[in-house]
């Protein structure tokens, strides 16, 4: 079965740096640090000393968060 929307399964998939990923949601570069330490917050990817945030894992994460209304 052929993926009919390659960009978006690409642009999805891609690693973000901390900074691209702070910027994106509109966080606080400290706020993903301080979550990194507590052991909170966003899934993220260690490769050697640099820490990546996978584009589809914030968005799942995301959903995760969504809180309803209370009905």
């Amino acid at each position: 079965m052929q993926n009919t929307r390659p960009h978006q399964t690409e642009q999805a998939d891609q690693l973000l740096t901390q900074a691209q990923a702070a910027q994106w949601l509109g966080m606080s570069s400290a706020w993903f640090e301080q979550n990194r330490f507590r052991g909170t917050g966003l899934p993220y990817i260690k490769i050697g000393r640099s820490v990546r945030y996978s584009r589809l894992a914030i968005q799942e994460w995301l959903l995760a968060q969504t809180v309803g209304a209370g009905i």
